[in-house]
């Protein structure tokens, strides 16, 4: 293969657009193929935690004009994490030396990203790069090696490697790896975020403002909460980024320029006093009202935070995970991110996987073009990589979720007690929590 080979991306989320960022800058030629007819078409409208590796993956693969205008619109990197039990009493503090670092280099540190204006800041400068409504339905090899990808709309584009990063039910690694398989793990989450606004601070303890907090009730359920907090201003870099897309339907759930705290109630489905197709048809005031009743005998912070979330950001995510796969045969088509190691959302860790991922895939096929490595070789070594810890990823993410929903009340009163001692035990806390968030 020439070093003038055309990379062909099916798929524009995080991890796609970032390594075609990377490859842009290098002067790699690269198309990405998404299916949204606009770019907002699949936007999500909740914060995502960008740790120190994604971090580092973005400032590398970034031009620098974007990559400042990603940390210039992040929210604060939020305060110390904290353990908390369903009627807010504290069992567990991490400081935010811990939890943030003391490291202040963006391109090392922790930040709070919406994932709007992150799409906004993979996107931009791809306007050549990125065709829009191009759903993808299946490719073939020729008899030179090349791939061509074929469309919904009947078009055809032609690639010599072809990277599938279509996300969780990707159609490339059905095709490519059709003993892949996704899980359900009978998880049911319902999340919502309520703006942040002078009246609703007045309502909320100062802890769900200032950092994350983690509600661990006696068993069978818990609640995640964290503050997507812009200091009271309007982020924006003026070219868009940071601010709300003209193009999208907005509404509280897709505004991009407020504050707001996110929270997530989960708990194993036979936890709900309705079945699963009863859940999936309730509308946002009806999931906003289930999770009331479920925490009915909370604190009323709490209870009030999810009262007052507005129903149109109120939104049910049925949680699964990938299963692990052993190592293919290395081809030119290959696979990132949610495509082939999708996981539950409960480490926080999915993105910046994707990221890890779009980073490497993206040195090594650079290192192709450039002649410093052989393709084959290349795409083989991410492949290895990427296996190895884009599965220990979901091996842990999978984990913390059962221990979030899990309905031993034994254990989870021992948890809550090694909690406490390590509120009184702090040397043994910094050991424990060293690495909270850089996984």
């Amino acid at each position: 293969m020439s070093s003038q080979f055309r990379v062909g991306i099916i798929g524009g989320g995080t991890g796609g657009l970032c390594l075609a960022q990377a490859l842009l800058k290098a002067g790699v030629r690269v198309a990405v193929y998404e299916r949204s007819k606009v770019r907002t078409d699949r936007l999500q409208g909740y914060r995502v935690h960008i740790n120190p590796k994604g971090s580092g993956a973005l400032h590398e693969c970034l031009p620098p004009d974007q990559w400042q205008a990603f940390v210039e619109t992040c929210g604060s990197p939020g305060g110390a994490f904290s353990f908390v039990n369903e009627q807010l009493k504290q069992l567990l503090l991490i400081e935010d030396e811990l939890t943030s670092g003391v490291e202040r280099d963006p391109t090392r540190s922790h930040h709070s990203a919406s994932r709007i204006t992150l799409h906004q800041v993979l996107s931009a400068g791809l306007a050549d790069v990125l065709h829009l409504n191009k759903e993808f339905t299946r490719y073939e090899h020729a008899a030179d090696g090349t791939i061509t990808c074929h469309f919904a709309d009947g078009t055809t584009a032609t690639a010599d490697i072809l990277v599938g990063a279509d996300g969780a039910n990707s159609r490339v690694c059905r095709q490519y790896l059709p003993h892949a398989r996704r899980i359900d793990t009978g998880i049911r989450a319902i999340a919502g975020k309520l703006p942040l606004t002078d009246g609703t601070r007045k309502l909320l303890p100062e802890r769900l403002q200032v950092g994350p907090n983690n509600v661990l009730p006696p068993s069978g359920c818990g609640m995640f909460i964290a503050p997507h907090d812009l200091g009271g201003s309007l982020l924006s870099t003026g070219n868009g980024v940071g601010g709300n897309d003209a193009s999208a339907e907005h509404g509280v759930h897709f505004d991009n320029t407020m504050s707001y705290v996110m929270w997530a109630y989960a708990a194993n489905r036979g936890k709900y006093p309705c079945s699963d197709d009863e859940l999936s048809t309730l509308d946002g005031s009806g999931m906003r009202e289930l999770v009331g009743r479920q925490i009915a005998g909370w604190h009323p912070d709490l209870r009030r935070m999810v009262a007052e979330t507005p129903v149109e950001t109120v939104t049910l995510l049925p949680i699964r995970t990938s299963v692990v796969v052993k190592q293919w045969e290395t081809t030119n088509v290959t696979v990132l991110g949610d495509a082939i190691h999708s996981m539950t959302p409960f480490r926080g860790i999915g993105a910046n996987t994707a990221l890890r991922d779009a980073q490497l895939l993206a040195r090594n096929l650079i290192a192709a073009a450039e002649g410093r490595q052989e393709l084959s070789a290349a795409i083989h070594d991410y492949e290895t990589q990427m296996i190895d810890y884009g599965f220990g990823a979901v091996r842990l993410s999978l984990r913390t979720a059962e221990q979030t929903i899990s309905n031993n009340w034994i254990g989870r009163s021992m948890f809550k007690a090694a909690l406490r001692v390590f509120a009184v035990i702090p040397p043994l806390k910094r050991k424990v929590f060293a690495d909270l968030g850089n996984d």
